[in-house]
């Protein structure tokens, strides 16, 4: 995926100013009011979710497999600093930071990579 970035600024400095789920592409289009903006694909959202679950306890992370075709059922804010999403396959207790969706936008392709190696 192509991420544009303008300036870098420290996780959770900038404040999302645009957030769209394109179902179609399977991405998640996210842009920052410093001017970064990014793609993020749903298989890496769904696969990098923050939830105990996938993140697991005590450093355990669980591969999560198959989840090429996932899609995005609906997604929640979460106050006013993420957004919780739920995925076609049941996953909904992932809560997602904005400072956290920075860093899947900003470490996309080797996150992915990292990933499907692990595979």
């Amino acid at each position: 995926m192509t991420n544009r970035t303008a300036k870098p600024l420290a996780s959770g400095q900038a404040w999302p100013v645009d957030l769209a789920f394109d179902r179609e592409a399977k991405v998640l289009r996210i842009a920052y009011d410093d001017g970064a903006s990014f793609a993020i694909g749903f298989e890496l959202l769904r696969v990098e979710s923050p939830s105990a679950e996938v993140q697991g306890h005590a450093g355990r992370k669980a591969i999560v497999r198959d989840k090429g075709d996932v899609s995005v059922k609906d997604a929640f804010p979460v106050g006013r600093y993420a957004v919780r999403i739920v995925f076609d396959d049941g996953h909904e207790t992932g809560i997602y930071s904005w400072a956290y969706l920075r860093k899947l936008g900003e470490e996309h392709d080797a996150l992915l990579a990292a990933y499907r190696a692990s595979l």
